[in-house]
């Protein structure tokens, strides 16, 4: 029998190699690929709820469809997502949307609102040696036809989209002074372009953090100040709802208000702010807020204080009728951060639920005993 020559039997096995490879990769692409489930219906004793889910860096399909499963197991049927600019247009003009297409997808068939946050700059859209939060007034127009073209996209899917985070705390601009001008400027820009795009889209503009920051402060500026600020440059003819982060820090939810405190109920004082611009017809959504229970942390609380401002937060919430859902800070983490971070999830990265989901569960079937 004629031995076939040994070129030939390498060519053969390189073959036999690269088959078994792609066949590898397609079942495990398959595997890896959750499809969508039956369409769900969030049941909860209050529509207001919601969380901060964190699935930016989530890359497994079936992690992605667990943890928004178990949001709406858990009663909440608001989520908050990141979206971030540079994961979707890494070069002008080129999108990859798998991760989104993917992430709105398993939160539509859950039955879940979607808002979506829009940020961090690809570094084709700003000067050298600046971080991915740097966004030049030169850039507003690129931004503005990524979140168009997201909006475009997902119209149905996402209802309300977040122009930008904190931009009054300097690292979340670019580490620049804070500008509430500039970013009057970004809204005047970017909206017109993302509700012509998907006219039905809900803007919201500010997500400003809460901070007690001094006047001429190198790194924020109070977020009361800042919103004002906002208004006086023109911003009210752009944004159709105002994103508020309302933590609790170490005060209980029911604590009052207070322009020298950052608590849950300074969104009343944000409020005001809106009101006295003439924005009073205009709804707002906490887009994040919490309690952290860190053993250590020096604006935590214990576990059993922070489950109980929770629910109280969405009791509050339930009850500001102009308030539209209240997210908190934050469902799962893709990985554990070490750190007091950890101490703000409702669910570990294994999808053990913490005694505050159980609660919190319970308080949204109504069967939660008093405390």
């Amino acid at each position: 029998m004629r031995e076939h020559p040994i070129g030939l039997r390498v060519a053969i096995g390189l073959v036999f190699l690269i088959a078994v490879g792609a066949l590898y990769f397609f079942v495990r692409s398959l595997l890896s690929a959750v499809p969508p489930g039956p369409q769900q219906t969030v049941v909860t004793v209050n529509p207001k709820m919601g969380v901060h889910t964190r699935l930016t860096d989530e890359a497994e399909s079936w992690k992605i469809a667990r943890s928004l499963e178990m949001v709406r197991e858990m009663g909440a049927p608001w989520i908050v997502e990141y979206f971030p600019w540079a994961y979707y247009e890494p070069q002008p003009g080129r999108f990859g949307w798998n991760h989104p297409d993917a992430v709105i997808a398993h939160a539509s068939r859950q039955g879940l609102t979607v808002i979506a946050r829009l940020g961090f700059v690809p570094e084709w859209a700003r000067p050298a040696d600046t971080l991915h939060l740097y966004l030049a007034e030169e850039q507003y127009a690129d931004f503005g036809r990524f979140a168009a073209a997201f909006a475009a996209r997902y119209r149905g899917q996402v209802s309300h989209i977040i122009l930008w985070n904190e931009p009054n705390l300097s690292q979340e601009w670019g580490f620049r002074p804070v500008d509430p001008e500039s970013y009057t400027k970004l809204l005047k820009i970017v909206y017109p372009m993302v509700k012509e795009a998907n006219p039905d889209v809900q803007v919201l503009a500010g997500a400003l953090a809460p901070t007690l920051a001094a006047p001429g402060s190198e790194w924020g500026m109070n977020d009361l100040i800042y919103l004002q600020r906002m208004y006086d440059a023109g911003a009210a003819d752009y944004f159709d709802l105002l994103a508020i982060h309302a933590y609790g820090w170490s005060f209980d939810a029911d604590d009052p208000p207070d322009p020298e405190v950052v608590n849950f109920r300074r969104a009343e004082l944000l409020r005001a702010v809106m009101v006295r611009n003439g924005d009073g017809h205009k709804q707002a959504i906490i887009t994040e807020s919490g309690w952290n229970d860190h053993p250590r942390w020096s604006r935590s609380v214990t576990p059993g204080r922070r489950i109980e401002n929770t629910i109280r937060a969405y009791e509050i919430a339930a009850q500001w009728p102009w308030l539209d859902a209240v997210a908190m800070w934050a469902f799962r983490y893709p990985w554990d951060a070490k750190s007091y971070q950890d101490h703000y999830t409702f669910v570990g990265t294994d999808f053990e639920p913490k005694p505050i989901y159980l609660e919190v569960q319970e308080y949204a079937r109504g069967v939660r005993d008093p405390q």
